[in-house]
């Protein structure tokens, strides 16, 4: 471990552990049981559900394991793991922050799944909303994800395509804000994955639109080089992008890579 990795780390824990007992980032994680053994996943917040579950089946297949998520803004993740918080998979939604932490991880990313953006709006789309520029209409308060996170980036690209300019009522730091604030009655519509959109079911109304195609989000997972339960870790890595946990991803709307 590097100098600065080493005098950020407990900054960088604090961080991952406020991150994971967050109510936004699903259930909290127990602990490892006696004698059992723990590895510690750093995951982008568009995979909270599908990977919860994952988390649970990997853990039922290898008793005695114990999978930890942090489930955060990809770049927030990114951030995190540079300033030396305890990792050992880092899964991003997009791969220029998992180049950012290339330098920590052990081989090649795997890439495990892809995803494009959707609109989403009050059940039933009350405002009528039918493509990405009635998404600019002055009546409306759009919530959206910040540039510098997957889902942000990717709206960034497919308003540019269409230009198409939105004044947003806020930019979130993960997508699982913005599905909130629209579910919540808190704007009248957001960008989400298609995948967001898929798990909250009848509580929003999902609005397709062309250019999202011109925004495919791949996803790619990696091993972190500090890690102390490499086997294991590369296990969970191999779980996701090769295993049982491709089903679950399609289940969840995600596409093969």
């Amino acid at each position: 471990m590097t100098p600065l990795r080493a005098a950020a780390l407990i900054t960088a824990t604090t961080l991952a552990l406020a991150a994971c007992s967050s109510s936004e980032s699903g259930p909290k994680d127990a602990g490892a049981s006696p004698g059992g053994t723990t590895i510690r996943v750093a995951a982008a917040a568009s995979l909270t559900k599908p990977f919860t579950e994952i988390g649970k089946d990997f853990e039922a297949a290898n008793p005695g394991t114990t999978v930890q998520f942090t489930f955060a803004g990809s770049s927030d993740l990114a951030a995190q793991i540079e300033a030396g918080a305890p990792v050992d998979v880092f899964a991003s939604a997009d791969e220029a922050n998992m180049t950012k932490a290339a330098q920590y991880i052990l081989g090649h990313p795997t890439r495990f799944a892809t995803n494009t953006l959707t609109i989403v709006t009050a059940p039933g789309n009350p405002k009528e909303i039918g493509s990405l520029a009635d998404l600019a209409r002055s009546d409306l308060d759009v919530v959206v994800c910040a540039p510098q996170v997957p889902c942000g980036s990717a709206t960034k690209k497919v308003t540019d395509l269409a230009q198409v300019t939105l004044t947003p009522r806020s930019e979130e730091s993960k997508v699982t804000d913005v599905l909130a604030k629209v579910r919540e009655g808190e704007a009248d519509a957001g960008l989400v994955y298609v995948t967001d959109a898929k798990g909250a079911g009848d509580a929003v109304t999902s609005v397709s639109f062309p250019e999202a195609t011109k925004a495919v989000n791949v996803y790619p997972i990696a091993v972190i080089q500090d890690t102390h339960e490499a086997e294991l870790a590369e296990k969970f890595r191999d779980y996701v992008a090769k295993g049982d946990g491709q089903e679950v991803l399609r289940d969840a709307g995600f596409k093969a890579p």
